[in-house]
């Protein structure tokens, strides 16, 4: 049995301005020193570029912790690496709706435990179709 893995990025670029969820504010993605301003403060010949991003945690495609439902449960920075990568991985696709919340039904006879669950929905909340797609690890 061939049991190459292979690591699939389903993220997307941060850009300035862009609405991941509504109702969260969406990132700034500015300048915080531009390289004119550098020569200011540095000896002649040394100029940097210093960026900077603002952004709610919940921006983009992220990794999720048992920690953002329960308060007393474990954090990203508390989890192995070994529990996220190279997992054996599900996606389960769910129907267009415009309800907030996936029933559990949708999850319903799918051994999930140890498996990274990618839920795809192909709506954003603006009921544009696109592919975004949550990643759960379960």
């Amino acid at each position: 049995m061939n049991s190459t893995k292979r690591f699939v990025d389903v993220s997307h670029t941060i850009e300035d301005g862009l609405i991941t969820y509504r109702g969260l504010p969406a990132p700034v993605v500015c300048d915080y020193l531009t390289r004119e301003e550098s020569r200011q403060h540095y000896n002649e010949g040394t100029e940097f570029h210093i960026g900077k991003i603002e952004m709610v945690a919940n921006t983009g495609t992220y990794l999720d912790s048992p920690f953002h439902r329960y308060e007393d449960e474990r954090d990203v920075s508390e989890l192995e690496l070994s529990s996220l990568a190279c997992l054996d991985g599900v996606v389960v696709t769910s129907a267009h709706t415009f309800e907030r919340a996936l029933g559990r039904a949708l999850f319903d006879g799918l051994e999930l435990k140890g498996k990274a669950v990618l839920v795809h929905t192909g709506w954003t909340f603006t009921g544009r179709r696109t592919n975004i797609s949550t990643g759960i690890l379960f």
